[in-house]
């Protein structure tokens, strides 16, 4: 019986994000969280339209993860330059935090390009790319 290439990668998703989220737990933060509050600092300010564009998630999803991070203080909202739209950029708070984070996160990195090595991340990155 063949195996499930589906039912593998949801496995490894979860085990990975678990990984994630226990060396960023000291920080108070997700993975998903981590991941969306360094979109935001790279955008520098932007819209929810824009992050959920840059993130492959809808709207309302960004919307309610946007609101997480904004009552731990972490964003802000203010009006965007389309005034259709409000725009979202990291506080201080938030800059720290990600500085807090990221050695946490870097350190995961490694362990997964240590199991994968160069040949598996670029079949990982291509993975992702072809869908």
């Amino acid at each position: 019986m063949a195996t499930c290439y589906a039912d593998t990668l949801r496995l490894a998703a979860r085990k990975i994000t678990a990984r994630y989220d226990g060396a960023l737990e000291p920080t108070g933060l997700t993975i998903a969280q981590f991941a969306l509050l360094r979109k935001i600092r790279r955008a520098g300010e932007a819209s929810l339209t824009d992050l959920g564009r840059r993130a492959g998630l809808d709207r309302s999803t960004i919307g309610r993860n946007v609101r997480v991070l904004e009552k731990a203080g972490l964003v802000a909202m203010a009006p965007g330059k389309d005034q259709r739209e409000a725009a979202v950029a990291l506080t201080k708070a938030g800059h720290e935090r990600l500085a807090q984070a990221e050695p946490l996160w870097e350190q995961v990195q490694t362990e997964i390009e240590d199991v994968l090595g160069a040949s598996g991340v670029k079949s990982l990155n291509r993975l992702a790319d072809a869908f």
